[in-house]
């Protein structure tokens, strides 16, 4: 049983669809799970919708029939004459998008996103899988949410892995080709939960591990695992082999090509991992496996952008320590703030957070009960693996003003303006 993984830039119109069977055509085929994410940009198109809901309900309506027509100009596109019958399965998913808006009483903003969000992803599998099975691939189109059963944890849901592993063997056969949802799951009340942001590469490594896949394949639109974001970064060079272990510290750091919780589950099975261009399915690209960290060995670049440096110091002058540290991470806990560097004095505490929620003043407010609080806005946080003098230099030589450095023996992180 092998997992492949197709990003919604691998999908984002009927071209990127046509391709999808180009590449299960020639390097899938039976026993083969496809886990898909939405089309293009349309989990951002169904953010918006969520905001609608929110802020201007007289809105939702206008997104709603955007979304719509865009995924029926690429069912028109794939399946000409025969699109009536997609279309119908397409439109009774919008009716119960619709069904939701009008009817949910929970004001719980989470809650509201992932029963929202998730229909990115049911809509892209349902026209995938009527294209392949058009194409003369037998697919079965499998619904993650009755698969992927996790807590009530909305937008960044907590897997119930030994339920999990028992529905997925149950349900996916051998011999077969299936077509799944990323990114979505359900909880014990059958209500849709997402697993945070990008969260596909996570679900094919569940199904991975629940089948004791051989491999794993993520399709994306880059050759491989480069040493920095080539949006970013010039020179970037592609990294042929990374072991588990620094493929899991390069995406705890932030590196975009593998989400971070994905690699965990595979290396307890030595499932191996393989990230490589849809464009151009016969390179190699790079393979994620037990073996040397990096090859070729060389610096690896990280930047996460807009980021908030907080400074918290006592109000009485007294020590940070065991008590007030506990208390400071049950509130970025509480505010569902993303920690992404911690460092503390005798008097002092700072931490580098994601606003991911935009729930930042709330903390501030918050935090300023009790502590002395500064904050620096729209920071970035750079992270250099493999470090040495001339790439720190690469970072430094742009006159960015830092504000905070950490330092081990492989990895520097820099907080700069």
């Amino acid at each position: 049983m092998k997992v492949f993984k197709f990003g919604g830039a691998s999908v984002k119109d009927a071209n990127g669809i046509r391709n999808l069977y180009q590449v299960i055509q020639k390097k899938g085929g039976q026993d083969t799970v496809v886990v898909v994410s939405a089309m293009g940009k349309m989990t951002n198109a169904l953010e918006a919708v969520v905001e609608a809901y929110f802020e201007a309900p007289e809105t939702i309506a206008t997104h709603i029939t955007q979304i719509q027509a865009y995924h029926f100009s690429h069912i028109d596109d794939l399946f000409g004459a025969e699109a009536k019958a997609v279309k119908s399965q397409v439109l009774d998913l919008f009716q119960e998008l619709k069904d939701f808006v009008k009817t949910n009483k929970s004001p719980n903003r989470s809650f509201v996103y992932d029963q929202l969000v998730s229909f990115g992803e049911l809509v892209s599998t349902t026209i995938i899988a009527a294209y392949l099975n058009a194409q003369g691939i037998e697919t079965i189109w499998l619904d993650a949410r009755n698969c992927v059963k996790t807590d009530a944890y909305y937008r960044d849901a907590n897997l119930d892995w030994e339920k999990t592993q028992a529905v997925i063997k149950a349900a996916v056969k051998r011999k077969q080709t299936i077509i799944t949802q990323g990114f979505i799951g359900s909880d014990s009340n059958n209500f849709t939960t997402t697993l945070g942001r990008e969260g596909s590469d996570y679900t094919a490594a569940i199904f991975a591990y629940a089948l004791d896949a051989e491999s794993v394949t993520i399709w994306k639109d880059v050759p491989g695992v480069l040493n920095a974001d080539p949006r970013v970064f010039d020179n970037t060079q592609l990294l042929h082999q990374i072991s588990y272990r620094e493929a899991i510290e390069l995406a705890y750091y932030g590196a975009s090509v593998i989400h971070p919780k994905t690699l965990q589950p595979l290396q307890r099975k030595e499932i191996p991992l393989f990230v490589k261009s849809f464009v151009k399915p016969e390179d190699p690209g790079t393979s994620v496996s037990k073996g040397q960290t990096l090859i070729p060995y060389m610096p690896c670049f990280i930047l996460k952008k807009d980021q908030v440096l907080l400074r918290m110091s006592s109000l009485d002058f007294s020590f940070i320590v065991e008590d007030s540290i506990s208390a400071i991470f049950a509130l970025l806990h509480q505010y569902q703030m993303r920690v992404e560097l911690i460092q503390n004095s005798a008097i002092s505490f700072s931490v580098c957070i994601h606003n991911k929620y935009n729930r930042l003043p709330e903390l501030i407010k918050e935090l300023e009960s009790k502590f002395k609080v500064t904050a620096h806005q729209s920071v970035n946080l750079y992270t250099i693996r493999h470090f040495d003098e001339r790439a720190l230099d690469r970072i430094l030589n742009n006159g960015k003003k830092v504000l905070l450095e950490q330092r081990t023996q492989e990895t520097i992180q820099l907080v700069t303006t």
